[in-house]
């Protein structure tokens, strides 16, 4: 195991950061133009195809976190993580289908704008001051620190800030260049993304099968992870008994076996691909069939992905079990970086390619999603009403640098600390106070004529104060028994409720909160959307990619349950 580059390390990636980038010029040569109308730099109204915008969706979703900290969960829990990923594409359907014909029938560019919409400027004002919050300080320092800490561990680990500041600036090159290079590099970006992470995988499995004796082998390291490690290859983790293990109780507290799945796991997945302008903004710009197609696109790569980001964190674990990865560092969260230690001069190149797309586009990606946010959500409407395009760009442009130096501001000395915790769990932890009171205020907007504004505001309140008290209260208050959830020991000497059973119950009650509320106003509020049957009509080549990707999650879920 080594962490030195070699030349063709050094050329391989050259070669791609080449690729990349000449790519985006030429795409923002070729359209320069356009690029100072704000439709096309946010969204690139028009001009995606549905292959640009499928990738482009997994390629801004996929990221640091999936490749460490996805990965480390592998190493700790299992297939379990999985379903992160393949209930995703069961999620990407009912986006498809149910939520982007009210999007673009409506006219929906952004999340905040969906509000005013639906209900009025104060909710609308409310969520895109929180969600610039929560994209800057949670989403886009996360990416960056995970990432920059990870490629740094791969090179020595004597360059975080140094790789930390050249991340950030290979994105800003991106993203300058508005959503039509986001997207059309982002094709490239997956690319190697996908061929690079199965690379590894491949190196794992065979690395695995060397150190058992069983020649350079893939399948055979394959199944001598199913024979060492059987517990590692159940999607539902048994709940603890009296008698569990603290290790036992704290693979449940991450992956709470299947009442997750009656739970938070919906709220996760359908919250983050429904109502997250980081990812609908990829598809607001296109047509209904061609934005249909693209999601489920992205619905078919989700479907790979555990083999990209968590089969390499199961490959450590066994390696690690049994004595052949002593030097890894840093728990869970170093599982992938101690795989890549290992590959031969040029396929690591190509490994660290990978990840740097993961996070490059990911970071470009949110960025721009905040940028999209302050200047047609806050700018526009509040600060300077008569902007022209030409302005509105460049403050768009700026809000971009602004971000970005936030960013490495606050991950320089890990202010928030990210390093702390299991990086993919960080994440979905503290995305998730705010999760619920979302989803239910977008949900009922949608689906429900009578929802008002006083109760969406409600909803916001409660779902994130219901999420803090679950997640850090409600066993203290009420115990660790309850009809409505059971705490286990979380080995700091508290008790913890699983943190998707707390947005799952945050959501319920966010619900009936909301719910009550709207039956004290109109039967139909005035600003509900017309829903019509045709709107939700479609075509039998989406049937087709529906039903096949129903058939492959059936398999594995029967396969592995």
């Amino acid at each position: 195991m080594n962490n030195v580059l070699g030349f063709y390390d050094y050329l391989i990636f050259a070669v791609y950061f080449v690729l990349v980038s000449s790519y985006g010029y030429w795409v923002y040569r070729r359209k320069k133009k356009d690029v100072m109308n704000t439709k096309d730099f946010f969204l690139a109204e028009g001009s995606l195809t549905w292959w640009a915008i499928g990738a482009s969706l997994i390629a801004s979703n996929i990221s640091a976190e999936q490749f460490i900290g996805m990965s480390g969960n592998g190493f700790f829990a299992g297939i379990a993580v999985a379903a992160y990923e393949w209930v995703a594409a069961i999620a990407l359907i009912i986006i498809a289908v149910w939520f982007i014909p009210i999007y673009l029938k409506n006219r929906i560019f952004t999340m905040p704008q969906f509000l005013k919409v639906r209900y009025n400027e104060t909710v609308a004002l409310i969520m895109a001051v929180f969600w610039l919050f929560l994209y800057v300080f949670v989403n886009l320092t996360s990416i960056l620190y995970l990432g920059a800490v990870a490629i740094n561990g791969l090179t020595g680990g004597q360059y975080l800030h140094e790789i930390m500041i050249g991340l950030a600036i290979f994105a800003i090159i991106i993203t300058l260049g508005g959503m039509k290079v986001i997207g059309y590099t982002d094709v490239i970006q997956v690319t190697v993304l996908i061929i690079g992470g199965l690379a590894t995988t491949y190196m794992a499995l065979t690395l695995v099968s060397e150190k058992f004796g069983l020649g350079r082998d893939a399948l055979a390291g394959f199944n001598m992870l199913l024979k060492d490690a059987p517990e590692h290859f159940e999607m539902i983790i048994p709940k603890p008994g009296p008698g569990a293990t603290q290790l036992e109780i704290d693979k449940y507290l991450i992956l709470p076996g299947i009442a997750m799945y009656f739970a938070g796991q919906w709220i996760v997945n359908l919250n983050y691909w429904g109502c997250n302008q980081y990812i609908t903004q990829r598809a607001l710009g296109a047509d209904l069939q061609t934005a249909r197609t693209g999601i489920l696109f992205a619905g078919l790569l989700k479907l790979m992905m555990p083999v990209i980001v968590m089969l390499p964190g199961i490959a450590a674990y066994v390696l690690y079990k049994n004595g052949h990865l002593p030097n890894l560092v840093g728990g869970m969260d170093g599982a992938y970086s101690a795989i890549l230690g290992f590959l031969p001069e040029g396929l690591k190149g190509l490994s660290i390619a990978a990840l740097t797309a993961a996070i490059v586009a990911s970071l470009a990606g949110k960025a721009n999603s905040i940028s999209t946010i302050f200047t047609l959500d806050i700018y526009q409407k509040y600060l300077n009403k008569t902007a022209g395009e030409k302005k509105m760009v460049n403050i768009g442009k700026t809000v971009v640098l602004v971000s970005m130096l936030l960013a490495i501001a606050f991950t320089w000395d890990d202010l928030l600390g990210i390093g702390g915790a299991g990086g993919f769990t960080f994440i979905q932890k503290y995305t998730g106070f705010i999760s619920p009171g979302v989803f239910a205020m977008f949900i009922l907007g949608m689906f429900w004529k009578r929802t008002t504004g006083s109760a969406a505001i409600a909803g916001v309140i409660a779902g994130f104060v219901l999420s803090v008290f679950f997640n850090e209260y409600a066993p203290a208050v009420f115990g660790p028994e309850t009809i409505f959830y059971t705490a286990y020991p979380n080995g700091k000497g508290a008790f913890e409720i699983p943190f998707l059973i707390c947005m799952g119950l945050a959501f319920m009650f966010t619900m009936i909160i909301m719910i009550l509320i709207s039956l004290a106003g109109p039967k139909v509020n005035p600003k509900a959307f017309i829903l019509e049957k045709g709107m939700f009509r479609v075509s039998k080549s989406t049937i087709v990619l529906i039903v096949f990707t129903l058939l492959i999650i059936s398999a594995l879920y029967i396969r592995f349950w």
